[in-house]
Order: structure tokens, then sequence, then C-alpha cells
């Protein structure tokens, strides 16, 4: 079954505003808002919480079974941390946000983090984990990296991701997978 509407990780390390992005997204296009960790609570998609670690110890089978058809069906703009267990099949682009370390630092310790929580998010952020698993994980034409650090940011990234959806439909209409260009 061929999708009409593409689906779309938007990842990066926590902070960097992915819920702002897709609840933005979800307002100016048809697509629906998939937040992982609200997913692994609700579907009890996780093995318990990490106290050590502040964070749920996510199922990935269970969290994959759970969401697939939602995938499949396309529509779908997810929301979470990591992209790397999400089949390649499954996704039409990859958008890893970053941000400045010291706007991050701060969005981050008004989260009220630990101190390890806050560092080790840090850390990932300045040796781009994140971008650096979405680029092993997906084809280099699939990953795109956006600034995130004020309004303006959000603003263009709102754009330039409704642009790209825009442009992918159109390269569905003329049959297939292509890239749909530049986001």
């Amino acid at each position: 079954m061929s999708r009409t509407k593409p689906n779309i990780i938007i990842t990066g390390t926590p902070g960097v505003g992915k819920t702002s992005l897709c609840e933005s997204l979800v307002g100016s296009t048809d697509l629906k808002h998939l937040s992982i960790n609200q997913i692994a609570k609700e579907r009890e998609c996780h093995d318990g919480w990490d106290e050590a670690m502040e964070s749920w110890i996510i199922d990935e089978d269970k969290l994959l079974d759970a969401i697939e058809d939602e995938i499949k069906a396309g529509g779908c703009l997810i929301d979470w941390h990591a992209c790397d267990l999400f089949p390649e099949s499954w996704i039409d682009l990859v958008v890893v946000l970053r941000s400045d370390s010291s706007i991050l630092y701060d969005r981050l310790k008004a989260r009220n983090y630990s101190e390890k929580k806050l560092q080790e998010n840090m850390d990932a952020e300045i040796m781009e984990v994140l971008l650096s698993e979405a680029r092993e994980a997906f084809e280099d034409e699939l990953v795109v990296e956006l600034w995130s650090n004020g309004v303006e940011d959000i603003e263009g990234n709102v754009e330039r991701v409704e642009a790209w959806i825009e442009s992918w439909k159109g390269q569905q209409g003329r049959g297939g997978r292509e890239q749909a260009g530049e986001v």
C-alpha cells in the first residue's frame, strides 16, 4: 500500500524543541504527532522506570508493534530522542534538531534535570550523538540537520518542513518514493 502522507522523525537531544516543532506542524499540516514517550507509557511499551537514568526503559519490539499500523498508514510526526530503531522503509525524512549548548543548558536546567542527566544530554549534543545515529541508520538524503535556538528558528523550520511535505506529496503523485528535495 502506497502512503499518501509522509512519515517524519523529529529527533534530537532533549530540550532542542522536538515537541514544539511537532505541535506547530500538526497545526499547519494534516500529519499527526506521535510522542514516543507518551505512547510508551500509555500502551505499556516499557519494562519500567530506570531511576538512575530518570527515564522509561523502552521495549523497542513492543513499541514498534504498537505503532506499526499507524506508521504504515502514513502521516506521522514521530517525536523521540532516538531514530535508529525505526525501519527505513517506514520513514521519509529524519529531522535532527540541534541547539547551541548554552541555550540547551538553560532549557534543561529549567526542566530541573539532575546534574547527571543534564550533563549526559549536554555531552550527547556537543558530540553530535543523535545526528551521527541518524546518519548511520538512514540514507544521507533522508537526514537533515536544523537549528532550533529560538522562535525564528522554529518558524523557519516549520516553513521548511511544510515545503518538504508538499514536495513529497507532489513526488508521490508522479509515482514513487523519490527524494522530495531540500528541507
